[in-house]
């Protein structure tokens, strides 16, 4: 019996929906960890302290952003054996959500950019709010 040693690709789609509920917490660990990311960073004074400042103020303005900050998705699959992270996304955003509601629907192979609300009476179109990494 022999095994390929051709590569195989997967893609893994995780939905999730989270609650937020100590958007202080969430907000001041998303700030600990720009801290670090750019005292840690070999980009020029300028340009740091410019990004550093454009990325504290993104995250204390958005729940959903300081979360998008904090996921990582090789964490989540580097202590899986036999697999690399070839490439990832990921997207955050704000919705209503009510899961005793009938319109609640997860998303089925096919959709191309919603999972959740049917109708969440929020403009998708224009981005407001959804975060992709």
């Amino acid at each position: 019996m022999s095994t390929s040693k051709t590569p195989s690709f997967v893609r893994l789609r995780v939905e999730m929906v989270l609650e937020i509920s100590d958007a202080d917490a969430l907000t001041g660990t998303a700030l600990e960890s720009i801290a670090a990311d750019f005292t840690a960073g070999g980009a020029s004074a300028d340009e740091s302290a410019e990004e550093r400042t454009h990325a504290e103020e993104t995250v204390r303005a958005d729940g959903a952003e300081a979360l998008a900050s904090l996921i990582d998705p090789f964490d989540l699959i580097s202590q899986v054996p036999g697999v690399e992270l070839a490439q990832a996304s990921w997207s955050s955003e704000t919705i209503d959500y009510d899961p005793d509601a009938e319109d609640w629907a997860a998303g089925e192979d096919g959709d191309e950019a919603y999972y959740g609300i049917e109708d969440n009476e929020t403009d998708d179109e224009e981005g407001g709010g959804k975060t992709e990494r």
